[in-house]
């Protein structure tokens, strides 16, 4: 049988790690066979804040960001939605991130520009079909902060072993 960690602590909240729950679960009730976490593929996505963005010098419809992702440094960013704002909050993946999809993202120069990861939208996170522009977070938590902790889709799967 498979329960939702996020799904029992909304019933009874609690304090426990999905690991805890497990040890709390098997000693008390019956074998947990596996935790499976879910969307394990977004860890490496961060809360990332847009410090400036400006026209490409070398495009009509590109924008050249430097991003806050917590890193004590800003990164510099080629984008191309069109709802890209300074002082707005977005995901950010770094250079070296796979996407759902499976395609590595690779440090790149854009016409002339230099690009350290890439903001992203629901579609590319594998969240929805919004491709129009990037997924804005409205949130007070700061650069840095793991996606999966400012948005709730790191959900772990509890495999529970019942017998019949």
């Amino acid at each position: 049988m498979n329960a939702s960690y996020e799904w029992l602590s909304a019933i009874v909240p609690f304090d426990y790690t999905p690991a805890e729950l497990r040890d709390l679960i098997t000693a008390r009730c019956c074998p947990v066979d596996e935790l499976v976490p879910l969307r394990a593929d977004l860890a490496a996505v961060v809360v990332g804040l847009v410090v400036e963005a400006s026209r490409h010098p070398d495009s009509d419809h590109l924008w050249v960001t430097k991003v806050d992702a917590g890193r004590g440094e800003l990164l510099d960013v080629v984008c191309g939605a069109p709802n890209v704002q300074a002082g707005k909050k977005y995901p950010f993946a770094p250079a070296g991130w796979t996407f759902p999809c499976g395609l590595k993202l690779e440090k790149r120069k854009i016409r002339g520009a230099t690009s350290h990861g890439l903001l992203l939208s629901a579609r590319e996170l594998a969240l929805g079909e919004d491709h129009e522009g990037l997924l804005e977070l409205r949130t007070n938590l700061p650069p840095g902060t793991p996606f999966i902790a400012a948005m709730p889709v790191g959900d772990t799967r509890i495999v529970l072993a019942v017998t019949h």
